[in-house]
């Protein structure tokens, strides 16, 4: 709902005004009034305003100053001018004030209705405008910074962006923060973007998994983390209702390390199962490195776990992690606690596996790991946790197994996904049920065939914006669509704005 305030000598206007409009009908609600308007100016330094509805005669300051002076406090407020002097020349200096309109009295109800639809309908366009460009920047900042994380995007191209975006790059060190919640984080990103809009140091984005990053610039390792660990326990105790978890990644140089930090902080966010408690976790001062500084996690291959996970290879998995526990076992001085600490860090590493392959968590079966671990009292029982875990990750894979025809289905849309595409078609051409293969692609593909047509496709426009200097209608038909306006329509919903708009930002 849009504020409105009014300005004007005569009290029975103001009284007026109050009851004449159905002030929430169209949107707006007056938030104050004054008699003159040196009053209104004070009162407009004070009042979040969209909407002035002023005369011009009145005391002290009239009507055409106060909407200078208004102008200087909220550039963008929409001004309605009330006069009983129909004189062409307080017409002319209103419209080049840029006034919505100028009634006369006495006042022509139908008349003002009508300007505050047409203003409010203004300010909402220009809020939607405002929003897409906030959005669009915040799109191609989340983008830009993930692939710069993830080196997947060119150093001259990252810098380019980096200073359209005002990233700032500025310092000797960068370090990564991840804040996860429990729930949708879009609210709490505005919170927390308000919130560090004053800290020029801290860059705050989203990622790929919906985590929210904050990437501190620092020019003293110690001095510059001690004060980023200071802004996190802030923001910690500001979001405590949302059971936000906090990981900290390691200090990397600019602009190499950045990537390592990145990781680092992710990673820590693993950890939050073993030491729920705690209510940030930095990476570098993990109990498990403070209290055990003899154990060494490389004595783990972990890229031969992670090739055997892929593998869906069972029992050589099992094989492996019976050797590695011989191993750990004739380590010199191990301990109990070593052993509780490689046996989470198996966990965490087949958890972060699965989640790299399949791009979903299946939290309830780790969780359960970690209670195991946590519980075991002999080494027989670690070993059990951990080769049930390695079963259950490698589950997850297996049920992951595709019917023929829906693997033949999406091999078809791969290759012909320009083609007019249905589930008639495709039954027809696979002899079997249109009904029924609906139902099987949307019990194993989770989304219907429909769908997942609209999201491919979109994907594949995106590649040829971002990779050719095509015209968007050319793209349009080039994936598929022979609609021009359905095209923009399934485009905005998977992305967010126009195809236009998306080149504009590449």
């Amino acid at each position: 709902m849009f504020r409105v305030f009014l300005a004007d000598d005569e009290p029975f206007i103001i009284e007026g005004l109050y009851d004449i409009i159905d002030w929430a009908e169209v949107g707006l609600e007056i938030v104050g009034h004054a008699s003159n308007g040196q009053k209104a100016l004070d009162a407009l330094q004070e009042t979040s305003v969209d909407i002035l509805v002023t005369d011009i005669s009145m005391p002290i300051m009239n009507g055409l100053d106060l909407i200078r002076h208004a102008r200087s406090i909220h550039p963008e407020l929409k001004v309605i001018v009330l006069s009983g002097f129909d004189e062409f020349s307080y017409l002319k200096e209103g419209m080049q004030l840029g006034i919505e309109n100028y009634l006369l009295k006495p006042i022509n109800i139908q008349e003002l209705k009508a300007s505050l639809q047409n203003t409010v309908q203004k300010l909402n366009t220009m809020n939607e405008t405002q929003l897409v460009q906030a959005y669009s920047k915040q799109i191609l900042k989340d983008n830009t910074l993930h692939r710069w994380l993830t080196q997947q995007i060119a150093p001259l191209e990252f810098y380019e962006r980096a200073e359209l975006l005002g990233i700032n790059l500025a310092s000797a060190y960068m370090v990564a923060a991840v804040l996860r919640m429990p729930v949708d984080a879009d609210k709490d990103m505005e919170f927390i973007t308000g919130r560090l809009d004053a800290y020029e140091w801290v860059t705050v984005f989203r990622d790929m998994d919906g985590d929210i990053l904050l990437l501190a610039s620092i020019d003293h390792m110690e001095e510059g983390k001690k004060e980023l660990m200071s802004l996190l326990h802030q923001l910690h105790t500001a979001l405590q209702d949302q059971s936000v978890r906090i990981s900290i990644g390691t200090v990397g140089h600019l602009p190499d390390g950045v990537a390592q930090s990145y990781e680092a902080a992710k990673k820590a966010q693993e950890y939050f199962w073993i030491y729920p408690e705690l209510p940030l976790i930095d990476y570098q001062e993990l109990a498990m490195h403070q209290d055990n500084p003899k154990v060494d996690f490389s004595i783990i291959d972990w890229p031969a776990y992670a090739k055997l996970i892929i593998a869906k290879d069972i029992e050589n998995l099992r094989a492996c992690i019976r050797s590695d526990f011989k191993r750990i076992q004739a380590v010199p001085g191990i301990t109990p606690r070593d052993f509780q600490n490689i046996a989470f860090e198996m966990v965490i590493h087949f958890k972060l596996e699965i989640k790299a392959i399949r791009h979903t968590e299946e939290l309830e079966a780790y969780h359960l790991a970690f209670d195991r671990i946590r519980e075991a009292v002999a080494l027989e029982e670690l070993e059990a946790a951990i080769l049930e875990i390695a079963e259950t990750t490698i589950g997850f894979l297996i049920s992951d197994v595709r019917s023929p025809i829906v693997q033949q289905v999406l091999k078809y849309v791969q290759q012909s996904y320009a083609e007019e595409l249905s589930l008639k078609m495709l039954g027809a051409y696979y002899h079997i049920h249109p009904v029924y293969l609906g139902q099987l692609f949307h019990k194993e593909i989770n989304e219907t065939f429909t769908e997942y047509m609209n999201r491919f496709r979109v994907e594949k426009a995106k590649e040829l914006l971002k990779t050719t200097h095509a015209k968007v209608h050319q793209i349009a038909k080039e994936v598929g669509y022979s609609e021009l306006g359905y095209f923009y329509k399934q485009f905005k919903k998977y992305v967010g704005i126009s195809p236009t708009d998306y080149r504009g930002l590449l």
